[in-house]
């Protein structure tokens, strides 16, 4: 079923259908997370229904977003949620495979690339059907190194890459990133409270870069009460007027 939302008060709509993707948490985690100031061209691999591009238009309007998804009823949705807000003009949705080199933008065409992967790896037991959500959340549309090298193609060089993954896979991610070029460069992970361990990670590589990896304050995402922290607030846009 079809579904509307509206992103902050007076701001952006999201058409999304429940069989599909609905809004996550990973997308605004994964908005908030990359440095804006020098890019202009993004592209969003895995794009979905385009939430995350319009998350990333919210915190940066001159932004000019490529989305990269494989399922056509979710680039439909994703051009429709540009038309809807008007941003025909930064937003291009593009149904593609993004293992088939032919089927992407130019090589080396993009400042930063954002990606969410697959977070389950079928290929240690974990099992998966053929929903639309499941293409999304196991690798057997996309293995973790083919969403990174599609990444190191697609990215200038010196251009970054940021992505939300699980830490259960930080050394995975690690080790295949600077298979493909890719140096990881920033690290936060990510807590739901300041007492639990940490779930989700946010990291930064550069196509080229040098080695040397800052590792952030961790992101909490609740107080002790219970209420969302300050800063995941400002995540969700919840200040913004």
């Amino acid at each position: 079923m079809e579904r509307m939302e509206q992103l902050w008060p007076g701001g952006y709509r999201l058409l999304y259908d429940d069989a599909l993707f609905p809004p996550g948490t990973d997308s605004f985690l994964l908005s908030a997370f990359p440095r804006l100031g020098r890019c202009r061209r993004v592209c969003d691999l895995g794009a979905g229904t385009g939430l995350l591009g319009l998350l990333l238009l919210a915190r940066a309007p001159g932004l000019e977003i490529t989305n990269v998804e494989i399922l056509p009823q979710a680039c439909r949705l994703a051009q429709r949620n540009a038309s809807i807000n008007g941003l025909e003009g930064s937003v291009r949705c593009l149904q593609a495979d993004l293992r088939d080199r032919k089927a992407l933008p130019q090589a080396g065409s993009f400042d930063l690339v954002v990606a969410n992967p697959p977070y389950f790896n079928t290929a240690d037991g974990y099992t998966t059907g053929r929903s639309p959500r499941d293409t999304a959340r196991f690798d057997t549309g996309c293995t973790l190194a083919e969403v990174l090298s599609a990444a190191r193609y697609l990215l200038r060089w010196g251009g970054q890459l940021a992505l939300v993954f699980p830490v259960r896979r930080m050394a995975e991610l690690m080790e295949t990133a600077r298979q493909q070029g890719l140096e990881p460069k920033r690290l936060r992970l990510v807590q739901h409270s300041a007492a639990t361990a940490p779930s989700l990670l946010l990291l930064e590589c550069r196509r080229g870069g040098r080695t040397g990896l800052t590792v952030e304050a961790p992101l909490i995402l609740t107080r002790p009460d219970g209420k969302p922290t300050e800063e995941v607030d400002h995540i969700y846009l919840r200040d913004k007027r």
